[in-house]
């Protein structure tokens, strides 16, 4: 019964994160866009299905968030995404959606690592909540780089930027919007796993 009971808690939080994502994509928090990037801030209830459920349930609303990515490569919506699945549609699916799903996975891991090492539960939840957005940079940009860097749109990109090697593109490219949204992610979503993770404890 107990298995069941807890079973049952962490569906339920997934749901409810689950809706958040989906809310803020509906109402437009999911991202902001800046030159050819957006700087999404739908890692946040990645990182706090991670403090909450854990990696299983993380990487699935990494999925989530892969899948609305993905959309917006297709409709368009996305001028990056968009050129790249005219390029290679399979390498567009691994880059927005297998990727993510990478990213929540290695988010719940991390978080859960951090969390056995901080037994007063001070800093690993901050630690959780950064790592989403840090790792959903890396992996992305990782695979652009892998996959996409001698297309001509991304060779224009370089040149536009003076770019001398794939890591001072990601670096030029990503820059301080990369810092801003690793620092907003970082702060709201320690902020928020701790405070739920502490009120479902009480309840519990």
């Amino acid at each position: 019964m107990k298995t069941t009971s807890t079973s049952v808690q962490r569906l339920t939080k997934l749901a409810l994160l689950l809706a958040i994502e989906l809310a803020m994509r509906a109402i437009g928090l999911d991202s902001i866009m800046i030159g050819p990037l957006k700087m999404s801030f739908l890692t946040l209830p990645i990182a706090v299905a991670a403090m909450l459920c854990g990696p299983l349930e993380s990487m699935a609303l990494g999925a989530v968030f892969g899948i609305l990515s993905l959309t917006d490569a297709i409709t368009g919506r996305s001028p990056m995404t968009g050129t790249f699945f005219a390029l290679s549609p399979v390498h567009t699916v691994i880059l927005c959606v297998g990727m993510r799903m990478l990213m929540g996975l290695c988010c719940g891991y991390a978080y859960k690592l951090c969390r056995k090492a901080d037994v007063k539960g001070t800093w690993s939840y901050f630690v959780g909540a950064v790592s989403a957005p840090l790792l959903n940079t890396l992996f992305f940009m990782g695979y652009i780089v892998l996959v996409f860097y001698r297309t001509d749109y991304i060779q224009a990109l370089v040149s536009k930027l003076g770019a001398a090697n794939p890591l001072m593109f990601v670096v030029l490219l990503v820059g301080v919007q990369g810092l801003i949204e690793a620092g907003t992610c970082g702060v709201l979503g320690g902020v928020l796993g701790k405070t739920l993770d502490s009120v479902l404890k009480r309840q519990n």
